[in-house]
């Protein structure tokens, strides 16, 4: 992983560090944090918790995928509209069987051309082909299989696509605590950080009994700290 600089800032790291954790893990905005900070003692201005986001997020989200394993090649592939500026967007999300999420994409279409970006760009990034692709009824998909040419099964039935129904909850939950995003580029910021946290912080407790829980959220925390460690 790469270490991060915090050098000239007035706050040691580790506030800092916790600060970028509370926004990134926990549905808050930064005049939350900013009070939260507060109650134990700490002047920081929302603003500043702002600067810290937008600085250091994306090299720690860059050091959370880094330290994740790769994921599976079942991948399950979903779109849904978010409002920027009174104009309709489309959120393109995949996810694996797993819920881990894969990429994701702003984009002002819901059509075949859109389809082909966010799958040009999975491909890339995950530097794997699935072995089975899950979409809804969506036409996009097929033209865009065709262009690129992938021969992975697809299943394109929208009650097997729950799991990348489901990633989307996290999103709107923030979208209305934020008062929807601003622009497609903050939003693409935003979700960076939020994915590659979501992801770390993802343990299905649900499977698990309380000792191994703990012991996973552990190691979640220790991820963390490694991937926003100062240099």
């Amino acid at each position: 992983m790469q270490k991060i600089s915090y050098r000239r800032h007035r706050f040691p790291p580790h506030i800092i560090q916790h600060a970028i954790w509370l926004y990134a893990r926990f549905s808050l905005s930064y005049r939350d944090i900013e009070d939260l900070l507060s109650e134990r003692g700490l002047d920081v201005s929302y603003e500043t918790v702002r600067r810290w986001v937008h600085k250091f997020g994306p090299p720690i989200a860059r050091n959370l995928r880094h330290a994740r394993p790769i994921p599976s090649d079942h991948w399950h592939l979903d779109e849904m509209v978010i409002v920027i500026r009174g104009k309709k967007h489309w959120l393109w999300r995949a996810v694996d069987n797993e819920g881990e999420v894969l990429d994701f994409l702003v984009q002002p279409r819901r059509n075949a051309k859109a389809a082909i970006n966010l799958m040009r760009k999975l491909l890339k990034k995950q530097g794997v082909v699935p072995a089975q692709i899950v979409t809804d009824k969506l036409r996009s998909y097929h033209v865009a299989f065709r262009s690129i040419g992938l021969t992975a099964e697809h299943i394109d039935n929208k009650r097997a696509n729950n799991r990348a129904e489901n990633s989307h909850q996290p999103v709107r939950r923030r979208e209305r605590k934020m008062q929807r995003f601003k622009s497609p580029g903050s939003a693409q910021r935003f979700l960076n950080l939020q994915s590659a946290t979501y992801n770390t912080f993802y343990l299905q407790r649900h499977l698990l009994n309380r000792t191994t829980f703990k012991q996973y959220r552990s190691h979640a925390l220790d991820v963390w700290t490694a991937a926003s460690a100062a240099a």
